[in-house]
């Protein structure tokens, strides 16, 4: 199991001592390591060679919410979050929750849109001009994202939408 990689900011102890946390989900540091290892990491056949499915399965609500709380990485996130939902459907769970998105998200989702469309916009490109990914724009004009207000100003100015400036 080869860490130095993904883990350059350690040393060859800590990086040692990593390879049992991962190995450990109990382990008082495995959160903070697998999310470590997450943000660094975009292969799920490389992960699971590392942390194995089921228990990246069993911990990944865990680590979500840690990743959320730290603010880094979005895009990772979002990507292991997919990752995880497959595993859901392939072993025929339904997520617990599915609901509506709320109306103001759908509104600012369908303004968002139309504004896009009149510019000849595609998602990619309004998603690189931002500093988004396609998808993160694709569940914006879904209602399905609720962005920061940094985001939104973000998108508005590039659409030049003035009614939520």
């Amino acid at each position: 199991m080869n860490l130095n990689k993904y883990f350059w900011d350690l040393n060859e102890k800590a990086i040692k001592e990593t390879a049992k946390i991962l190995g450990d989900p109990a382990h008082p540091k495995y959160v903070q390591r697998a999310f470590t290892l997450l943000s660094r990491l975009d292969d799920p056949k490389s992960l699971f060679s590392y942390i194995d499915e089921e228990q990246f399965f069993a911990t990944w609500p865990e680590i979500r919410r840690y990743w959320s709380k730290m603010g880094q990485a979005r895009d990772f996130l979002a990507w292991w979050d997919a990752i995880y939902k497959g595993i859901l459907r392939k072993k025929g769970i339904k997520p617990k929750f599915i609901g509506k998105p709320a109306k103001a998200l759908i509104q600012i989702g369908r303004t968002v849109k139309r504004a896009r469309i009149e510019k000849g916009l595609s998602q990619s490109l309004l998603a690189q001009m931002t500093g988004m990914k396609q998808p993160h724009i694709s569940d914006l004009e879904k209602g399905k994202k609720n962005v920061t207000m940094e985001t939104l100003v973000s998108v508005c100015r590039v659409l030049g939408i003035k009614v939520f400036l």
